[in-house]
């Protein structure tokens, strides 16, 4: 098709001057951004002048005195706001990894600015109709089946968005996201800045009793960085803390948790509980205004699950499993604490959990993450690790590339070539924690793939690893390699995205979904073949011995438990937030979580949501709202995926290109439902 189709005079960025760098697509290589040329004060009038003109392009298609045509329609539609989309990716991904107060101002700005643009688009009545017209033709037009189904997704989503409403709800409407819009902007803000003031902080070293020597070096250089004395801890983004493996004095352990548990909380400088209170209560007037009894029936229409019932009862039947789990776990982890505290024993705490588990582990399995960790170095699990499975796979390559500018000068870059040497990707990779990067780890993109619009991914990754004291290897825990190896599964999601249409392609998927290629992607970093590849002593090179690599994988279910319950937990209080009635009164937020659990009979006597919901940012600004569940129900589509490859053959090109195939290049261009069953052979069974 050509992309002729959007009106030539609408087309211009003739609002912002040619200095800025948004202006035009970039002349980077993949029209990677121009980090070098852009400053903070190039944003706003580049998001400004984006909204502009894409209102205009809306403008023109909504009015035009055509007859509704699938091209003059909703693909012009997929060719507009390419300005708005080019600096609103740049500006999300350092607002997300390196923003600074500047920056944050301009995003409180234009949260609400946004929500009313997008509504503007969403409620546009004349665009609604054409949409529709063509919608009602579809079958007699000649569609191929990704244009089909991008027709089915543009209708669902007006009609979902509130397209049919009356212009009294539709005001309403309008009000309601503009303020929930406002409001998940300022929740973020408050938890970036509760993640930098909140450290634990001493001059006495026998508190950080326990720790490494690389630990105590680098909480000496953040309580330097901070014109502080002594050492200091930082907290991140869940409830527990990685400190608490290794932290022996159980008054450092609590005060780092206490640190963790209130960041958020009433009384607190970064207080957000009047603003999930409202934000819930919002999302439930919104969902009863278009149609719906709550808001995870609104938000799972399109989802695998489909309902918020089918969602509830896939929770609801693992709580005996990590209730049991949990408890067992518990009474072994006590049963230590009482054989060394014979005179003094005490009650095992949220906080004691992970110091014994790790004891227990150690005991057990004679394995000890400091015995590990010489072994996962930074750049070797990510060169002949992650990327290794991907080339064994998929026969892609990796070179790095040096000549193209980053926001962050710890930020590498890679560029991928496919089989045949044809260029393929960018991939950037930025590891390490920053006071001014949200917590957790994230892929998102710079530039979206579409062969409509001629463009080729650039893709990114963020993760949140401690950076040691300067001239220290970065020495990572297990955990830390796996996320590794789970974020690039959503990389290759991305990067492997061979949609037509913009909207349809990479990872614009299903929240249910879109975690199955990344839970996969972890499979491969115990996978012998690869372990092996990577797993080499920092100083010496040598290979893990294979003992100790027989301990990691003997031991990889240890604690499963627990990991199921806190994850568990924090999906139970995502749906009771989005499952209240629109009539509910304003929620507190311990006591909703306290009835959520309870009424779902998880008793978490020992352990803690994996996040509170003062700080749950995956569903307070992160898009998982009533979507957490997805961790767990892409967890049984991973388990399915591990026994077809296993039953076929294992880490084989055959294998790997019969998956970028069939799902990794197919983005939302066919039901998802249908494309994992044509993949794996049969319907998916979450359970």
């Amino acid at each position: 098709m050509s992309t002729s189709t959007l009106p030539t005079a609408v087309a211009s960025t003739a609002s912002l001057p040619a200095s800025n760098p948004f202006a035009s697509p970039s002349t980077l290589p993949y029209q990677a951004p121009h980090f070098d040329k852009i400053e903070d004060r190039d944003y706003m009038p580049a998001i400004e002048a984006g909204m502009a003109e894409q209102r205009a392009e809306i403008d023109a298609i909504a009015n035009s005195s055509e007859p509704a045509t699938f091209e003059n329609t909703l693909v012009a539609m997929e060719q507009s706001g390419r300005l708005l989309s080019r600096v609103l990716s740049v500006f999300g991904a350092v607002t997300g990894a390196n923003t600074n107060p500047t920056l944050q101002d301009i995003k409180t700005q234009i949260a609400p600015r946004l929500a009313a643009h997008s509504d503007a688009i969403n409620l546009n009545q004349a665009l609604f109709e054409r949409v529709s017209a063509i919608y009602n033709q579809r079958a007699s037009i000649g569609l191929d089946p990704e244009s089909l189904r991008l027709v089915e997704t543009y209708y669902d989503g007006f009609i979902h968005a509130g397209s049919n409403l009356g212009e009294t709800e539709k005001t309403r409407l309008k009000e309601l996201n503009e303020e929930a819009s406002t409001l998940s902007t300022a929740f973020l803000t408050k938890v970036l800045a509760a993640a930098k003031e909140s450290l634990f902080t001493t001059i006495d070293p026998a508190a950080l009793a326990g720790l490494s020597e690389a630990q105590l070096a680098a909480a000496a250089e953040l309580a330097k960085s901070r014109d502080l004395e002594g050492w200091a801890l930082p907290i991140q983004n869940t409830t527990q803390q990685d400190f608490f493996d290794a932290l022996s004095n159980r008054d450092t352990r609590k005060a780092l948790f206490d640190l963790a548990w209130s960041r958020t909380q009433s009384g607190n400088a970064n207080d957000t509980t009047e603003i999930i209170a409202r934000l819930a209560q919002l999302r439930a007037e919104r969902a009863t205004l278009l149609g719906f009894p709550t808001y995870a029936a609104w938000k799972l229409y399109d989802q695998m699950a489909k309902t918020q019932d089918t969602a509830l009862k896939f929770l609801s039947g693992l709580v005996a499993k990590a209730t049991t789990l949990v408890a067992t776990e518990a009474a072994d982890l006590q049963a230590l604490i009482d054989s060394q505290n014979p005179s003094r024993s005490f009650q095992l705490q949220p906080w004691d959990w992970s110091f014994y588990a790790e004891q227990l582990r150690k005991a057990r399995y004679d394995l000890d993450e400091e015995a590990i960790k010489p072994y996962f170095e930074l750049n070797t699990v990510l060169e002949q690790g992650v990327f290794y499975a991907a080339e064994q796979l998929f026969g892609i390559a990796f070179t790095e590339r040096h000549d193209v500018p980053v926001y962050h000068p710890t930020v590498r870059v890679f560029e991928l070539t496919d089989t045949d040497g044809s260029p393929l990707s960018l991939f950037y990779f930025d590891p390490f924690k920053r006071d001014n990067k949200n917590g957790g780890a994230w892929m998102s993109s710079l530039v979206g793939q579409s062969r409509l619009l001629g463009t080729l991914p650039v893709i990114y990754n963020v993760s949140n690893v401690p950076q040691p004291a300067e001239g220290q290897p970065v020495l990572l825990t297990l955990d830390h390699v796996i996320t590794l190896f789970h974020e690039f599964g959503h990389a290759l999601h991305g990067l492997f995205s061979t949609a037509q249409y913009p909207s349809l392609a990479g990872t614009a998927v299903a929240r249910d979904f879109v975690e199955f290629p990344s839970q996969f992607n972890e499979y491969w970093a115990t996978y012998p073949a690869v372990f092996s590849n990577y797993a080499k002593h920092h100083a010496t090179g040598e290979p893990m011995p294979a003992e100790l690599a027989e301990k990691i994988r003997k031991a990889k279910d240890f604690n499963k438990g627990y990991h199921l319950a806190e994850v568990l937990a924090s999906s139970l209080i995502d749906m009771e937030w989005h499952t209240l009635a629109p009539d509910a009164p304003l929620q507190d937020p311990d006591a909703l979580e306290t009835a959520a659990l309870s009424k779902a009979g998880l008793k978490l006597v020992y352990a803690r949501p994996r996040y509170r919901s003062s700080y749950f940012a995956h569903i307070w600004g992160g898009g998982y709202a009533a979507g957490y569940y997805a961790y767990q129900w892409a967890e049984t589509l991973e388990n399915e995926a591990i026994e077809w490859f296993e039953s076929h053959g294992g880490l084989t090109r055959a294998n790997g290109d019969r998956l970028r195939s069939m799902i990794l290049s197919r983005g939302n261009t066919e039901d998802l439902a249908q494309m994992y069953a044509n993949w794996i052979g049969s319907e998916a069974q979450p359970a």
